[in-house]
């Protein structure tokens, strides 16, 4: 299957890297701008999900290594949205949804995704909170879902939530939110491959270049990183791929 014409290849290679880099700087693995991107550039809707599950897979655990390196990462704020988040996106990695009703439910999750890029869902630092394990597992179990079918993982809902309870720094619902990722595309992939489908096989070559922009990404943004310039330009033409999703 050729995903890509000779002449589309470098743009969306440099695109791509971007989007890793962006992403992985805030301890992202980058699946809602992946998705975009490959909305914008017409892949097909079987390609997409694991395509962007497999790309982050590995930009969330190079994230999640830099920001673990330099100690924000919380294991007691991590757990209770694990536990159910991960049987969740097994469960979803089963799940194929019809064409049209997967289209419509990734554009919504895609304008959500914008708007953070453009600030608005881009809470400030409250003073600590004790975590609501209930509300923590049941915050978990929904986005595992939803990870699972669309082939996100979840970060981009996860870290606002996190800062708007006041439940995690910046930083470290960066950290929680990397692995969450990782494990969450994990269950999802996994689901997805039990179910008796495979991975194509150019999505692999994809990884390199995802992977390049996640070690710069992950690197920069664990210390001090902030651009809101690409910031805006993403959430524009993510915000672009959503519209085409939602209205074809």
């Amino acid at each position: 299957m050729q995903l890509l014409s000779s002449e589309n290849i470098l743009l969306f290679s440099i695109a791509l890297v971007v989007i890793a880099f962006l992403y992985s700087s805030v301890g992202h693995g980058g699946a809602s701008g992946y998705l975009a991107l490959m909305t914008i550039f017409a892949f097909p809707i079987s390609v997409m999900k694991p395509s962007a599950l497999l790309l982050n897979l590995f930009v969330s655990s190079i994230s999640f290594f830099f920001y673990y390196k330099m100690n924000y990462f919380k294991p007691k704020l991590f757990y209770p949205f694990a536990i159910t988040s991960i049987p969740a996106a097994f469960i979803g990695g089963f799940i194929t949804l019809d064409n049209t009703i997967y289209k419509i439910i990734l554009g919504i999750v895609l304008v959500f995704a914008a708007l953070r890029l453009f600030g608005i869902f881009n809470f400030k630092e409250k003073e600590a909170v004790v975590i609501n394990i209930p509300f923590a597992l049941t915050i978990g179990f929904i986005i595992g879902l939803l990870s699972g079918m669309l082939g996100i993982g979840g970060g981009i809902i996860l870290s606002p939530i996190l800062l708007f309870l006041g439940w995690a720094s910046i930083k470290e619902s960066a950290a929680i939110s990397s692995l969450f990722i990782f494990v969450n595309s994990f269950a999802g992939i996994l689901g997805f491959f039990l179910g008796g489908k495979t991975v194509p096989t150019e999505s692999f070559y994809l990884v390199p270049i995802a992977v390049l922009g996640g070690v710069l990404g992950g690197y920069y943004g664990s210390g001090y990183f902030s651009n809101k310039t690409l910031k805006i330009v993403l959430g524009t033409v993510i915000l672009m791929a959503s519209v085409k999703l939602i209205f074809p």
